[in-house]
């Protein structure tokens, strides 16, 4: 077994945007506390998701670029390693944000892993596949699912009267031979929650709904093995 250690941050919606800086500070040093090799936040946690009803300031270069020093001060690094955008925009947020393009892998010590954000990974399963197929051993999935009003309220991951984006979930690790993590802000009612699913497709582990905290998760990288994004035949 090789093993490593992630944190997934499942923390509340930031009130403003400085405080996004702070709470991801704090985060970033619970995770060193707990020894985990690498922490991920939720969708556009920095400095918070734009729309569905959340009130956030215009777009401020200079902050993000101040917010970007600070976080990286806070995992004591000097540099930026890489940089993922989302680039499948889902069409309700056309007026909100512009897609990035193309998609890469990233390395941190024996692990090497990819970014699918939100809707990729829930709807298009090759943003998965792609990040597999070049190595990835686990791919991130950073969300925001907010609870609507009169909503089914979960208590277990992936119970069969939620929505189908955790069973997605579990669907992306099976079809990949990958692990998957699945990272949404904590809040009252939220239909979905953190969660780390095996390469099998069974789960690790999961937040309990609604609490806010770190999910530590230690995998085994040589259980991601990639077989069956590998056997996939690119059209």
């Amino acid at each position: 077994m090789n093993a490593f250690r992630i944190a997934l941050a499942n923390i509340r919606f930031p009130a403003t945007p400085d405080e996004s800086v702070t709470l991801a500070e704090q985060a970033i040093a619970q995770a060193s506390i707990e020894r985990a090799g690498l922490i991920c936040f939720p969708e556009c946690f920095v400095p918070g998701y734009r729309g569905l009803g959340k009130s956030v300031p215009p777009p401020d270069p200079a902050f993000l670029e101040r917010a970007w020093s600070a976080i990286a001060a806070a995992a004591a690094k000097a540099t930026i390693v890489g940089f993922q955008d989302k680039v499948q925009v889902d069409p309700s947020e056309d007026n909100i944000y512009s897609p990035g393009s193309g998609r890469r892998v990233f390395q941190t010590g024996p692990l090497t892993f990819g970014v699918a954000i939100c809707h990729e990974g829930w709807r298009y399963p090759e943003t998965v596949r792609w990040a597999v197929r070049h190595g990835a051993h686990i791919v991130f999935h950073p969300h925001f699912h907010l609870a609507e009003p009169g909503s089914y309220r979960p208590s277990t991951f992936a119970d069969p009267a939620n929505s189908f984006h955790e069973k997605a979930a579990l669907c992306r690790a099976a079809e990949n031979t990958c692990y998957f993590a699945t990272v949404n802000f904590a809040g009252a009612g939220s239909p979905t929650t953190s969660a780390v699913v095996r390469p099998d497709g069974t789960l690790l582990s999961y937040q309990p709904y609604g609490k806010e905290g770190l999910l530590i998760a230690d995998i085994d990288i040589t259980a991601a093995t990639g077989l069956l994004a590998a056997r996939y035949r690119l059209q």
